[in-house]
């Protein structure tokens, strides 16, 4: 952790310094990219931060969330179901995230109505101001009173005047005034909209929201502009005088060619620099982003191009897939290509037109996900990369229908299934997890999180991650029936990685194959522009030879 010259006048207060970003006008602005941008900058400065993320929807967490609704469900190693802001946060920084990093409104009212059943509050009637207020504030602290970071960044979730948020906006201006403006600086992202008749940028959507804010009570400090277009110094001057900030608070925050250059646009931007004077800090280095530049580098500029094929049953909305995503991209870069997502909806994929679909590419991917619909497209899919020999991947739901898909053709078992797509099927290839068989409610009830996995001697695993023993995190209630285990094992398939505490089989490949390998794990969870995940890397790797032999 960095040594700062903190100011005198603080010395008695706390030492970590709480940031609160807050988003205006339109949601999907960006609020999650521009908190890990800004972590990114103070991380490259010497500093210790952390990046946690309110939510104000009702449910408890995004774990009984449809794909559809909200997008992928982000997990982290102590088994947290979230929001995929956290994927985004421990992309930039190479750090994990916990529990305490996703916090909704569903948590908070469930924790102070526990504490009013329990008779914590003496009898009083308990209210949204001072009762729910505090347990969000409670929530605020709870990473800052570790003593590992310098920087706690907050983003408030949705639009500031939305219903849902106003009790996260009560909080902070309360947490202002607590720890007084030394220890808290609040960012406000909006959008200049441009309007192609008038030709103009407008700065109206943004002067409402702010204040929209300030009826709330907080003046926020620095305006972060999304738009389309460059903010002249008219219109910094106008926004600076309309919205009360300096002028050189207003921060341009144009569109991007990829979510990687926003750190470097808000180096451009001085916003690292513009929080640190807010806080009068005198940072002892400059920031050190050589590796995040090296990384531009090779990502904007590839020399090959490999297309793989990424059959799931979420793809209208590709951020159900937001890790896997960005796990191509990282794995491109170290292989100095371009990842090319071919999106293949599995209930379009027919008997009839598999190989057409499936033939030109040089990998496919089948992806995660629940329930009976579009199985039979993924096994078809599988089917084709195992006979055909092209590089296959499959994550958690792709590989129990890999699994699936030997036992019917290869193994020649007819009626083998899922217990969770087949009823009482005569071949549970795949069937419940033993302990999940009694459980009854749906939220944060299934094999979550980080755990540990051995993998078998020269395996094509164990050559991927050049180890023994691995962790991975897990989000799943079905798994291999290992009572089919030898019959896999004889006809080519093996059991690469095992948990050896239970036995549970966590990765599958096949022995006479160029480059398939299937995992109960979501390996997508784990890579980061610092670390790609080694599957993705040598996926790719194994796709351009495919693509030279092709």
């Amino acid at each position: 952790m960095l040594t700062v010259i903190w100011p005198t006048h603080s010395s008695q207060m706390t030492k970590t310094k709480y940031i609160f970003v807050t988003g205006g006008v339109t949601s999907s602005l960006g609020k999650g990219i521009i908190a890990a941008s800004l972590a990114k900058l103070l991380q490259s400065r010497g500093f210790s931060v952390t990046i946690q993320k309110f939510d104000p929807y009702i449910n408890i967490d995004p774990g009984t969330l449809n794909p559809y609704e909200h997008g992928e469900c982000y997990v982290t190693d102590d088994g947290a179901e979230t929001d995929l802001d956290l994927g985004h946060y421990e992309r930039f920084l190479n750090i994990p995230t916990s529990q305490s990093n996703n916090v909704t409104t569903g948590k908070i009212y469930n924790n102070v109505i526990q504490k009013e059943r329990a008779g914590d509050f003496l009898g009083k009637t308990v209210q949204v101001i001072p009762h729910i207020t505090d347990e969000i504030k409670s929530n605020f602290y709870k990473l800052g009173e570790t003593g590992l970071y310098d920087f706690i960044i907050t983003e408030i979730g949705g639009c500031v005047g939305d219903i849902e948020s106003l009790p996260f906006i009560e909080a902070v201006r309360q947490t202002r005034f607590e720890l007084g403006s030394d220890h808290v600086v609040s960012i406000h992202l909006t959008l200049i909209p441009y309007l192609k008749a008038a030709g103009e940028l407008k700065t109206k959507p943004t002067q409402h929201s702010v204040k929209e804010l300030l009826e709330a009570g907080i003046q926020p400090d620095i305006l972060v502009c999304r738009s389309e277009y460059e903010l002249n110094n008219e219109i910094r001057r106008k926004l600076a005088l309309f919205c009360n900030v300096q002028i050189d608070h207003v921060i341009e925050s144009l569109d991007a060619e990829t979510i990687y250059d926003v750190p470097i646009l808000m180096l451009k931007e001085k916003l690292d620099l513009r929080v640190l004077d807010k806080f009068n800090i005198r940072s002892k280095e400059e920031p050190n982003i050589a590796s995040w530049k090296e990384y531009l580098v090779r990502l904007k500029n590839p020399t090959s191009i490999v297309k793989i094929g990424l059959v799931g049953k979420y793809i209208e909305l590709k951020d159900a897939y937001k890790s896997i995503i960005e796990s191509f991209i990282h794995a491109g870069a170290v292989k100095d290509c371009k990842v090319e997502i071919v999106w293949i909806q599995s209930e379009d994929i027919q008997d009839d037109n598999c190989l057409e679909l499936l033939s030109d590419l040089n990998g496919i991917l089948v992806a995660p996900g629940f329930g009976e619909r579009g199985i039979d497209g993924k096994i078809s899919a599988i089917k084709i990369a195992r006979e055909h020999s092209i590089p296959f991947f499959g994550i958690c739901l792709g590989m129990q229908c890999a699994v699936v898909e030997f036992a019917r053709n290869v193994l020649n078992l007819n009626g083998a299934s899922s217990t969770e797509i087949g009823n009482s099927p005569l071949h549970p290839v795949i069937d419940i997890m033993e302990e999940q068989k009694n459980i009854k409610k749906m939220g944060g009830t299934m094999r979550l999180g980080a755990y540990t996995c051995l993998l078998e001697q020269d395996s094509l695993a164990n050559k991927v991650y050049e180890q023994h023993e691995i962790s991975e995190r897990h989000r799943h209630r079905y798994e291999f029936n290992n009572d089919y285990l030898s019959r896999f094992k004889e006809a080519g398939m093996i059991a690469s990685g095992i948990n050896k505490e239970t036995g549970l089989v966590e990765i599958m490949e096949l022995k006479n194959h160029p480059w398939f390998i299937a995992t109960q794990f979501h390996p997508e969870l784990k890579s980061t522009v610092i670390n790609p995940h080694p599957l993705f890397v040598a996926f790719v790797d194994a796709a351009l030879k495919h693509k030279k032999n092709q």
